[in-house]
């Protein structure tokens, strides 16, 4: 007997059990849709905590690592936050419910376009998705309450650690790509100060003028 679709709680249960406590990012991600940010043929597996590709050797943020690093910037709905690295949007449109507005900067342009048709469809409009190179951030839009990066480099690039608004925070993954630590910083007055370690995680390397030469297969 086939088992059944899973079904959106499912995930739900799924970060509980992954120790996600925020009951604002828990209702979040029940009132999102995962099922409309994946690919059609990954639609089986929007209701699992798992990774889907994306393309260009891509896949999305497994959703309780994306929820634990959420977590770590403490939104209360007031924040403007950028968002490095859009993928289909499903983080882009967490953000948005928990915060007041989102800038969220892809460097594929194909994904970009599908982040921005999916976002549409799901009536997000508090996000301005740009194309461009993350790793320098959006300056023109800058300083920021929360950053988030979905890609990883052995440092915070100085151009996203200049945009954060003092009292801020940055959350990004500390590593080669592949093998790093999530790691979630505050902007003081002398600059960005580690606050803990949120979480070990596998990630793309994040590309760009402030990160890792583009190679072309990866990156953000």
């Amino acid at each position: 007997m086939n088992p059944l679709p899973r079904q959106p709680d499912d995930l739900l249960r799924a970060l509980r059990a992954a120790g996600i406590g925020d009951e604002r990012l828990l209702q979040a991600v029940r009132a999102t849709p995962r099922a409309g940010f994946v690919p059609t043929g990954e639609v089986a597996a929007a209701y699992r905590d798992v990774p889907v590709a994306i393309g260009h050797g891509q896949v999305t943020t497994q959703p309780s690592l994306s929820a634990r690093m959420i977590e770590s910037l403490a939104l209360d709905g007031s924040e403007y936050v950028l968002e490095v690295g859009t993928g289909l949007g499903f983080q882009t449109a967490l953000l948005a419910r928990l915060a007041a507005d989102v800038v969220s900067i892809e460097m594929r342009p194909d994904i970009a376009r599908r982040a921005r048709a999916n976002l549409s469809r799901q009536g997000v409009r508090n996000v301005e998705l740009r194309i461009g190179d993350g790793s320098g951030g959006v300056p023109d839009r800058a300083p920021f309450d929360a950053v988030v990066v979905s890609a990883a480099f052995p440092e915070v690039p100085a151009p996203l650690a200049a945009q954060v608004r003092q009292g801020g925070r940055l959350v990004q993954p500390i590593g080669p790509g592949g093998h790093e630590e999530v790691v979630c910083f505050e902007r003081t007055p002398s600059g960005l100060v580690r606050l803990r370690v949120v979480t070990p995680a596998c990630f793309v390397r994040l590309h760009g003028r402030y990160g890792f030469p583009p190679d072309g297969t990866d990156g953000l």
